[in-house]
C-alpha cells in the first residue's frame, strides 16, 4: 500500500473519530450526517475495517431500533469479510479480535429493544463466547459487565434456550 493510501485510511478513520466524538457529546444527528456522508463515501464495498467501525457507530446514532439493527448488522458483516475476505491477516491482530464481543452485545441489545428475546440470547452467547479476546482493562470490563447485565435481564424474560444463572430459573 502506497504512502498516500494510507493516509488516505487514516484520514477516513479521523473522520469517523470526529463523529463519534459529536455522538459521545450528544450531538446525534450531527454525528448521523457525517457518518452518513462518509459511508456515502467509502460505500458497501469500501474497506471493510471503516465500513465495521462506521456501522457500529452508526447504529448508536439511531433512533429507530430497526434503524440500530441493522447498522449493526452492517458491522458484523463488515468484520466478517475482514476475517474472512483478503484482508483476513487483519484478523488475527487481537484489535480485530476485541470487536466481536461488542458487536454481538449490540445485536443482543438491538433485538431486546425489538421484543425478540431469542435473537438476542443467540447474540449475546456469542458475544460471551469472545470475551476470551478482551484484556483485563476498562474496555474489557464493560463490555463483560454490560453482557452480564443483559445475561440477568434476558434470564429473567420467558423463552427457549439455555439461562446464563439456572439457579435463578423458575
Amino acid at each position: 500500500m502506497t504512502e498516500q493510501q494510507e493516509a488516505s485510511e487514516d484520514a477516513v478513520m479521523t473522520r469517523i473519530g470526529q463523529a463519534v466524538i459529536l455522538l459521545h457529546a450528544g450531538d446525534r444527528e450531527e454525528a448521523r450526517n457525517r457518518l452518513g456522508a462518509i459511508w456515502s463515501e467509502i460505500g458497501e464495498e469500501g474497506d471493510s475495517l471503516h465500513r465495521c467501525t462506521l456501522a457500529h457507530y452508526m447504529a448508536d446514532a439511531q433512533d429507530d431500533p430497526a434503524d440500530e439493527l441493522a447498522w449493526d448488522l452492517r458491522a458484523l458483516t463488515a468484520a466478517e469479510a475482514l476475517r474472512d475476505g483478503p484482508l483476513a491477516p487483519r484478523e488475527q491482530h487481537p484489535a480485530m479480535r476485541v470487536f466481536y464481543p461488542s458487536l454481538h452485545l449490540s445485536l443482543a441489545a438491538d433485538y431486546v429493544k425489538l421484543q425478540r428475546p431469542e435473537a438476542a440470547r443467540v447474540h449475546l452467547a456469542r458475544a460471551r463466547a469472545a470475551t476470551g479476546a478482551l484484556s483485563d482493562d476498562g474496555y474489557g470490563n464493560g463490555v463483560r459487565a454490560a453482557i452480564a447485565r443483559l445475561e440477568r435481564r434476558l434470564a429473567a424474560e420467558p423463552g427457549p434456550g439455555p439461562r446464563p444463572f439456572p439457579e435463578q430459573s423458575p
